[in-house]
């Protein structure tokens, strides 16, 4: 019988200390990760010690500096990191992305004595973060939220609803935006919330399709007082910080999307390998043959666009446009070569026996969070031709 089967990722990695890491994440990923994935997303069991152990490993803040606890990697390593870790779970993939997001603030925008105080334990001391941004009635039109911060001397008062909100009720820190001022954008500001402040609290996890480990949750803020030494950056700067983390976490979105269509064209190879059919693979029928050679294209392509985007980061060349095209492009991929993956499976491809079909339904999360697939065909279209006329 030839062959057939899934072949490891032939990454293209800048140094040999990259190397070394991504050896590691793949130690701790046939460990740790992936031998109880489908059985603890089926649960519905968040795993909070694996966080722990990533942060140890110093493979939680890869992209921060080195002085605050970070890995001082470059984003062209630390989505490769994140590729990894989302094919063996997107739980944990997803939630790695979503912290290195909510760390975003206090590491561009805030001060050093700010970035002193908070950034170790958020980097390197075993905290998880979450980002607060979405709101009941405002998701993708973010500039109409209405979750409010009141100057009360040199504290601020919150008052308001987050929703749809990555590790909310678990996480030890939020990096929330809330209107300080008028309507509008310019109205906003940013504030770093300790998970246990009074007055905040979490609804019961949303009942989600896909991403059953990983809680989802709109938050409460009912009078939570904050000092004014945790508003990150100027006043009614906000809505500007939550749009440059936005431009990063999206690629850390497009890296889980190509991770778990990884995943899913592993699967369907090693599958389509070992079912015989006609007295031979069902790999040597050429209508399936070439779904997988589709497949694959789509996820080169896609690996290729996201490590384009990240390198202009890495270069401190714009790319916001980049990360759109990159988010869009790579989590319709994913939803594609999932589906793709379910059918080349046929009957067992639907069945829970195999994990194509949590790979199916998680990356249809995938196209939705972050900024909707419509929002990233509105971003990348201003680009090219400028605002819409009203």
């Amino acid at each position: 019988m030839p062959d057939y089967g899934p072949q490891p990722v032939d990454r293209q990695l800048p140094t040999e200390e990259a190397r070394d890491l991504l050896a590691l994440v793949r130690e701790v990923v046939q460990g740790e990760i992936k031998p109880t994935a489908a059985e603890e997303e089926e649960a519905g069991r968040f795993p909070r010690e694996i966080f722990s152990l990533l942060s140890e490993s110093g493979l939680l803040a890869l992209p921060y500096p080195e002085e605050y606890g970070g890995g001082d990697q470059p984003y062209e390593v630390y989505l490769q990191v994140l590729e990894e870790l989302a094919a063996a779970r997107l739980t944990v993939g997803l939630g790695v992305s979503v912290h290195t997001l909510a760390c975003h603030a206090l590491a561009a925008f805030g001060s050093k004595e700010q970035q002193a105080e908070h950034l170790p334990g958020m980097l390197g001391g075993g905290l998880l973060g979450a980002y607060c941004l979405s709101e009941p009635a405002s998701g993708s039109d973010a500039a109409s939220m209405r979750t409010r911060a009141t100057r009360d001397g040199d504290h601020w008062v919150i008052e308001g609803t987050k929703a749809w909100i990555t590790h909310g009720g678990i996480a030890d820190f939020y990096t929330v935006l809330a209107r300080t001022g008028g309507q509008g954008a310019r109205g906003i500001t940013a504030f770093l919330v300790p998970g246990d402040a009074d007055g905040l609290t979490a609804a019961p996890p949303e009942r989600k399709m896909g991403m059953k480990g990983s809680p989802t949750a709109q938050l409460h803020f009912d009078g939570v007082r904050v000092p004014d030494s945790r508003r990150i950056g100027d006043e009614g700067q906000g809505f500007a910080v939550a749009l440059a983390a936005l431009d990063s976490g999206r690629l850390g979105i497009a890296a889980c999307g190509i991770g778990i269509a990884q995943a899913a064209l592993d699967e369907a190879l090693a599958y389509t390998a070992g079912r015989e059919q006609f007295g031979r693979p069902i790999a040597d029928f050429q209508g399936l043959r070439f779904m997988l050679a589709d497949m694959a294209t789509q996820i080169e392509a896609g690996r290729a666009l996201y490590l384009a985007a990240a390198r202009r980061r890495d270069a401190g060349q714009p790319f916001g446009q980049q990360a759109a095209m990159a988010k869009l492009f790579c989590t319709d991929a994913a939803m594609r070569v999932t589906t793709d993956a379910v059918q080349l499976l046929g009957g067992y491809g639907y069945t829970a026996d195999f994990p194509t079909e949590r790979y199916m339904r998680e990356a249809k999360m995938l196209q939705i969070v972050e900024g909707t697939n419509q929002i990233q065909r509105v971003v990348i279209a201003r680009q090219l031709a400028g605002p819409e006329s009203r």
